[in-house]
């Protein structure tokens, strides 16, 4: 497992306070994914700019596609540049990923046979695995999870540290990113009330 995997089944858990957006989902995995790919070697990080590292080719089919996407010539990426351009609907592809391999399953909502259907997390290795990890305080996990709320009202002063200025570096971007998302939902929700205003007149 990925801690972009572990992070998609977390925020999927029954458990959380609220739902996490699938934009702010996408930006967090895309952030985790740089962290498996420096893990892994595969990358490196040079100030804010994704540098490619070595040859290896992660066994994970969403990981191998993330490095198949590294900018491979300079001028090399910004970590911020790639969370946007990686993240676009990359919550919706790990959900596929995760169907696929029978760790979500679809169920119907309500009564009626025809009604919605919903996914649900199986119980599967996988998915204690991620949830130990979550509930044994994995700073870098935990670090992601506070960047889409999946943690109550931690304080920055409450932060595990991560001990990586690196990791420290993309974690701080994923953060940045997802505040600028929730900005631009802000700012959006007022154009269209304005607009919304102006139609209905005096």
């Amino acid at each position: 497992m990925t801690t972009a995997k572990d992070l998609f089944i977390i925020a999927m858990d029954p458990a959380p306070e609220h739902t996490v957006g699938q934009g702010d989902l996408s930006l967090a995995l895309a952030g985790a994914e740089l962290l498996d790919l420096l893990d892994a070697g595969t990358i490196t990080v040079d100030g804010d700019l994704v540098v490619p590292g070595g040859s290896s080719v992660p066994d994970d089919r969403l990981l191998a596609e993330a490095a198949a996407g590294i900018t491979r010539q300079p001028p090399h990426e910004r970590i911020e540049d790639w969370l946007w351009r990686r993240g676009r609907d990359l919550a919706a592809a790990y959900q596929d990923a995760l169907e696929e391999d029978g760790e979500l399953t679809r169920k119907r909502s309500g009564l009626l046979p025809f009604g919605p259907k919903e996914v649900e997390l199986v119980d599967t290795p996988a998915r204690r695995r991620a949830v130990a990890r979550r509930d044994e305080g994995d700073p870098v996990l935990a670090s992601l999870a506070s960047a889409v709320g999946l943690d109550g009202e931690r304080s920055d002063d409450d932060e595990p540290p991560l001990g990586d200025e690196t990791v420290t570096t993309v974690v701080a971007t994923v953060h940045e990113a997802v505040m600028e998302l929730e900005a631009v939902r802000q700012r959006r929700t007022i154009e269209n009330t304005a607009f919304a205003n102006v139609w209905r007149g005096p």
